[in-house]
């Protein structure tokens, strides 16, 4: 059983070409992903065509020293991280510290756990936490004991009442002359 010379050189041009169609294939779509994933790692145009070119010009070489010398993040992970650290800035910034030896405070707390110091007063009437220079309860309008308002009540009239006493005047009416 011998093999035919034409069959044989027929397949091996055969072969030839689906390599050659593969490797031209494989350059076109590694040349298109370097671009992107370059788009996707920096703003600068200038990079983002060098980026390309080298793969471009030295195929898998040219890829393998792109891979190399490319940012480690994405532009989207770069942008993440920073509000990740602007959020854990924003959140340590917000807690109160204590007057006395600059701890960090929970809010809600009345005397500080490390140095004692006072924080906050419970109002007399609704028992709901004052900063200590304030005179006056804002939830409940009491007054608290030993301020100067302490002898002299307010006398302010309820919500629903200085609501229903309010009332647009004349002032804001448009005259047709």
């Amino acid at each position: 059983m011998s093999i035919d010379p034409t069959f044989l050189s027929s397949m091996v041009l055969i072969l030839t070409g689906f390599g050659a169609a593969f490797a031209a294939a494989l350059w076109i779509s590694l040349v298109i992903w370097t671009y992107r994933d370059a788009r996707k790692r920096t703003r600068d145009p200038l990079i983002r065509i060098l980026a390309t070119l080298v793969a471009a010009i030295l195929f898998l070489p040219g890829v393998l020293i792109y891979i190399i010398l490319r940012p480690p993040l994405t532009l989207e992970d770069e942008y993440q991280k920073t509000l990740e650290e602007e959020a854990l800035l924003q959140s340590i910034e917000e807690s109160p510290l204590c007057p006395g030896c600059s701890r960090r405070l929970d809010s809600l707390w009345i005397v500080c756990p490390n140095c004692h110091t006072r924080l906050k007063k419970p109002c007399t009437q609704c028992g709901k936490l004052m900063d200590l220079a304030w005179n006056l309860c804002p939830y409940c309008a009491t007054p608290a004991p030993g301020s100067r308002l302490d002898n002299n009540p307010l006398d302010l009239p309820p919500v629903e009442e200085s609501i229903k006493d309010f009332s647009i005047t004349d002032e804001f009416s448009v005259d047709d002359k």
